[in-house]
């Protein structure tokens, strides 16, 4: 099955299908130009388009007054429960995720941006830059997308993100993240945009899993 006809099965709203499909076109661009060491190149695609399955628990219920819309988020909390993570990992399995793409996926959060780092995984890297490229709307710079997760987030407590210094010590890693994959990318950071990336969406859309 490709990827739409996943999520349609899924029937994961607009805006949750873009917002994968363009961290995956942006991986898929640094994937074009890349000169460093060999990289699995499908792992990276692969859990670029599934890292986000369980976001279904995170929209609110006043998203949409659809029935349906509805219906399939509470069948999501009674299937696989609350946790936004752990439901991207099930989901990711069930669509056929190997271990290796599995530990990708786990590694990429940005709340382990400085183990990211630290890793070898040139795959676990792109993957999370990829991610914390991607803002609602598209492409922006790293700074924009996180200094905008310490808005969204400053009334969650709980949350890394509410933690100024936290927060600030993340965006540095995830800088220092840019830095070590553009070492090794025939791209400047701006080069990575929304124009650069619409022919690889387009392409994405009949990937098959």
């Amino acid at each position: 099955m490709n990827i739409i006809g996943i999520y349609k099965k899924c029937h994961l709203p607009e805006n949750l299908q873009m917002h994968m499909l363009r961290v995956a076109a942006c991986s898929n661009l640094i994937i074009d130009n890349w000169n460093g060491e060999e990289i699995d190149k499908e792992a990276i695609i692969r859990v670029s388009l599934l890292h986000d399955m369980g976001n279904m628990v995170k929209i609110p219920e006043d998203f949409s007054k659809d029935e349906k819309f509805l219906k399939v988020r509470k069948k999501y909390f009674g299937k696989y429960g609350t946790n936004d993570h752990e439901i991207n990992l099930e989901i990711g399995k069930e669509e056929g995720l190997t271990e290796k793409e599995l530990i990708i996926l786990d590694g990429k959060r940005s709340r382990k941006n400085e183990e990211t780092l630290k890793s070898n995984s040139y795959e676990r890297k792109i993957c999370a830059y990829c991610d914390q490229r991607v803002a609602p709307n598209g492409v922006v710079s790293i700074r924009e997308r996180l200094e905008d997760a310490k808005i969204r987030y400053k009334d969650k407590p709980l949350s890394v993100w509410a933690n100024e210094e936290k927060a600030n010590h993340l965006i540095e890693c995830s800088l220092s993240i840019e830095k070590q994959i553009i070492e090794y990318c025939k791209l400047n950071p701006e080069d990575i945009n929304d124009s650069s990336i619409k022919r690889y969406i387009e392409q994405l859309k009949r990937y098959e899993l």
